[in-house]
């Protein structure tokens, strides 16, 4: 994984000196936990003056660079792509390197924690295990009858449309983590789970729809969410959370997809 470079920084600096760009002065308040040290969280102020177009994960690094390298949380791409890094920002879960300075009220302390509902190992990193084995609970794969076939599996514009908003997932967790049953009964398959079954589910060239729908039949499955939206907002990507598990729920009664 590349760092930025100081020089990088030098011109950021030399830019707001030119009067290329207005600095502000921002203070992060970032929910810090470490359980070698304290079995209970604590609110720590960070301040920085920086360009209000910047990221919120560019405080996070400059933060953890310049004056605590013990921040925890966890990035890679910074395109709004792996979503690795979502968290609460201000309340609201947002991936961190799409979500900029100025949008998030900086007269005010912006507050920033872990995602809810899964468990905090330290800082801003939780334990995805159960989210990720509950993507894995639901097949999402493409699940086939007969010998492997020997051309391409044609599929028309029109079949490709039907699941197209679902395959944009980036298992970022937001809408899981967004979501109240999920906080109450970490259970629950969540979202997006569910909307990973559903890519499936809807693929006219997949066979396997009956032993996904049974597997989200189950008590802890799709029947427990309450449609409160929640998903849909957090989602980085844009997708309709909620109404692809009402799908999902539809074609559990009616057995068509």
């Amino acid at each position: 994984m590349s760092t930025p470079t100081v020089e990088t920084h030098s011109a950021a600096l030399d830019a707001v000196e030119a009067g290329a760009v207005q600095p502000i002065t921002v203070t992060f308040r970032i929910r810090r936990f470490n359980p070698e040290e304290h079995p209970d969280p604590v609110w720590v102020d960070y301040q920085l003056t920086l360009d209000p177009k910047e990221r919120v994960l560019d405080a996070l690094n400059r933060i953890k660079w310049e004056q605590d390298g013990t921040l925890t949380y966890r990035r890679s791409c910074a395109h709004g792509i792996c979503g690795s890094d979502a968290m609460r920002i201000n309340g609201r879960n947002r991936l961190a390197c799409k979500t900029l300075i100025k949008d998030v009220n900086p007269e005010k302390p912006i507050t920033i924690e872990a995602i809810k509902g899964l468990t905090v190992l330290k800082d801003l990193v939780v334990d995805m295990d159960p989210f990720f084995q509950a993507y894995k609970d639901v097949m999402p794969f493409l699940i086939t009858k007969g010998n492997d076939p020997t051309r391409e599996r044609l599929q028309s514009a029109e079949d490709r449309e039907r699941f197209d908003d679902t395959t944009k997932c980036i298992l970022c967790a937001a809408c899981t983590s967004s979501c109240p049953v999920f906080w109450n009964d970490g259970q629950y398959f969540g979202p997006a789970a569910i909307v990973n079954a559903h890519r499936f589910i809807f693929d006219s060239r997949d066979e396997g729809a009956e032993q996904r729908l049974e597997i989200l039949n189950d008590r802890e499955g799709v029947w427990r969410c309450r449609t409160t939206f929640n998903c849909s907002e957090a989602c980085p990507r844009g997708i309709e959370v909620t109404k692809a598990i009402q799908e999902v729920k539809r074609a559990l009664v009616t057995r068509r997809f």
